[in-house]
């Protein structure tokens, strides 16, 4: 925070943007009351947040600061909007000198292992945005556009490793059709209107029981534009406006920039879709053998205390793990009498994750979720007359990253008994336990080059918990993004070359019966020819068919029917008035290769009621037998392709859909 203040304070400086009451402010005055505030905060011991918030009322500053989602925030912070549909649920600024601003729309939702795949449609989102700036919007900031990766141990408490994959770039950069396409043409249709948005005053006029058109214009000019909105979430409407009959598609909004002609709808998509493919890499995979080596839980450990010590304190975010140790003494008279009685190991723990051992046999393991850290571990284990050793190896899946109190989250065992003795449950929380911070392999740094040689690798065998697996693989053909699929894995962590790609979590299923995420990105800056590559397996999985994939959307779809609007981008404002860019604006069909691919298949076609989505569209109750003729046509062999829809001729003889409004469907394979 200190840091932050500063690089604030000395932009400010840079451009002179503090500018108190009673005019500018001498450059001289801002250095005396940061210093003045900087000694106060080290002699009384003020929070770094106090610090800022003197320096920022010393200096009577106009400049205004962004917080979210307070709806009292005092001047000159101004109130702001995170969420769906802002344009319906914010209750807009909280003093007229403010902006209305967006500062979280959320492309989809960030996913935590355990969860279902997160969808928000290209669609949904254009209508929140079109919404918004219709009732008076100044800013929308979208999160995330880009999520990237969390490699190493980044990640925040349970999230993928994969971030914010369906936002409009995907986690390897490839542009997430249509999302990415849709939001640059509300952007587009939004910008055609800028002069009556700009300049204008807006009316609300009732159009229907759930039909309203948004009309902005100004005064004395003929700078006008409307945004006409169907709210009705099932069925589209027509309705009349300036007497024009204009179809709205169920919950959408059409946009006029020039309160005549519609260039954007945001249900009817017009531009292109893609499919993401993960196609198995010839050269990486070809001599893929793999070594291991299995870590040997620790007995007697010193650092002791009478309790476990808490994981998060224990850890300091240096590693995911630490040894819990401890041991007791058992005499025949204690162990169960009956055969069919064993005795249960019960571990309630805090969060996140352990593996229990007794005896340096793997008893099991158990772990919370991202709603509920807290777990219990209860499993049968096997104890002997005399010296029983019981090792715990407690995890973490990242560290806390929002709410109030973040230094009051715990994690790690709270409570640790044996249940089913014959001299009743024995609770050890207080027996005494040694401690550990990180396992053997991470401080001999298996996961390098040279520290892999401090260790005797063997050939694998059928898997087991905490085992190591080292391997090499040469690099993928071609320059498309890389990634590695953990098939057979249960959870742990990756390396190439040394370096950690993010933790792996393949058996912790989703309410689908399938991993939250299975593909795990490996950027082509860690590559050489020859690779090194490094799994730590902490459950048992086995790696034989673990393998490398590169990644592209070089599938590449269009569905476009009869009602669609032209594109916003085949319009202009000319001296403050709307223009067409090309006098053919019927509906068709617009593909477009990635990088310098050209079409190279026609994969499907067709002309009548197709239905599905890109990478799986089937033929509906009617199609034209020439669809693909004339696709291939207008496409095979080139970089981008543009196909009218009245191009596809259509026998009435063999319609079945006389009656409905045709969508051409077209899949495309580019290379």
């Amino acid at each position: 925070m200190k840091r932050f203040v500063t690089l604030i304070v000395d932009k400010l400086k840079q451009e002179k943007l503090f500018a108190p009451q009673g005019g500018p402010i001498i450059l001289a005055q801002i250095e005396n009351e940061y210093n003045t505030i900087q000694r106060a905060f080290r002699e009384k011991g003020d929070s770094y947040v106090q610090w800022a918030g003197k320096l920022a009322l010393s200096l009577n500053a106009n400049v205004p600061w962004i917080m979210c989602k307070q709806r009292d925030a005092p001047d000159p912070i101004i109130n702001t909007c995170n969420g769906r549909h802002c344009g319906d649920t914010f209750y807009g600024p909280n003093k007229r000198n403010k902006p209305a601003l967006w500062t979280e729309n959320w492309t989809a939702q960030y996913r935590v292992f355990g969860d279902p795949p997160s969808q928000r449609s290209a669609e949904d989102l254009a209508y929140s945005v079109a919404r918004f700036f219709s009732k008076n919007g100044s800013m929308v900031n979208y999160y995330m556009y880009y999520g990237g990766t969390n490699f190493g141990r980044t990640s925040a408490s349970f999230t993928t490793t994969r971030y914010y994959d369906e936002g409009p770039l995907d986690e390897f950069g490839l542009q997430r059709e249509p999302k990415w396409g849709h939001l640059k043409d509300v952007h587009r249709a939004l910008s055609l209107c800028k002069r009556a948005l700009f300049w204008g005053f807006p009316t609300t006029l009732k159009l229907g029981p759930d039909q309203q058109a948004i009309v902005w214009q100004q005064p004395g000019t003929s700078a006008c534009a409307a945004f006409l909105a169907n709210n009705n979430t099932r069925l589209a409407q027509h309705v009349n406006f300036r007497g024009q009959d204009i179809r709205l598609p169920a919950r959408s909004i059409s946009v006029l920039p020039d309160c005549k002609t519609v260039v954007f709808n945001t249900q009817l998509v017009t531009t292109q879709h893609n499919s993401r493919n993960f196609v198995r890499s010839e050269i990486a995979n070809k001599n893929f053998n793999w070594e291991m080596y299995r870590e040997v839980p620790p007995v007697g450990l010193g650092f002791k205390f009478d309790v476990p010590r808490e994981l998060f304190h224990l850890t300091k975010d240096t590693t995911d793990y630490a040894w819990y140790t401890t041991s007791l003494l058992l005499g025949r008279r204690d162990l169960p009498m009956k055969k069919n009685v064993r005795p249960v190991l019960r571990v309630a723990s805090l969060g996140h994750g352990i593996h229990a051992y007794v005896n340096g046999e793997y008893a099991g393991s158990a772990h919370g979720s991202k709603v509920e850290k807290s777990f219990v571990l209860q499993r049968a284990v096997s104890l002997k007359e005399g010296e029983n050793h019981i090792a715990l190896l407690g995890y973490l899946v990242g560290l806390p990253d929002s709410g109030a109190y973040m230094e009051k989250r715990f994690a790690g065992p709270r409570s640790i008994t044996i249940l089913g003795l014959n001299t009743g449950t024995l609770d050890i929380s207080q027996n005494g336990w040694g401690h550990q911070v990180g396992i053997d392999g991470e401080k001999k740094k298996l996961f390098t080059e040279e520290g892999s040689k401090s260790v005797q690798w063997t050939k694998p065998d059928q898997g087991g918990p905490l085992t190591w697996y080292k391997g090499y693989f040469d690099a993928p053909e071609g320059d498309n993004p890389v990634a590695i699929v953990m098939t057979g894995m249960g959870k742990g962590m990756v390396w190439i070359n040394g370096r950690s790609i993010g933790r792996y979590w393949n058996n912790y299923l989703s309410p689908l019966k399938k991993p939250t995420q299975s593909e795990y990105h490996i950027p082509r800056a860690y590559l050489k020819p020859k690779n090194l590559i490094v799994l730590l397996e902490e459950e048992g999985g086995n790696p034989k068919d673990v393998h490398i994939v590169t990644v592209n959307r070089d599938t590449i779809c269009s569905a476009v029917s009869e009602i669609h609007p032209p594109s916003p981008r085949l319009f202009e404002t000319k001296n403050g008035s709307l223009q067409a860019k090309v006098n053919d604006l019927k509906p068709r069909a617009e593909l477009k290769c990635p990088g310098k691919k050209q079409i190279v298949a026609v994969e499907f076609a067709s002309y009548g009621d197709p239905f599905g989505a890109c990478g799986a569209y089937f033929i509906g109750n009617c199609t034209a037998p020439e669809s693909k003729q004339v696709v291939e046509k207008y496409c095979l062999g080139k970089p981008s392709c543009q196909i009218p829809l009245d191009s596809i001729p259509f026998s009435n003889q063999n319609d079945a859909c006389t009656h409905l409004r045709k969508t051409l469907a077209v899949q495309l394979k580019c290379a």
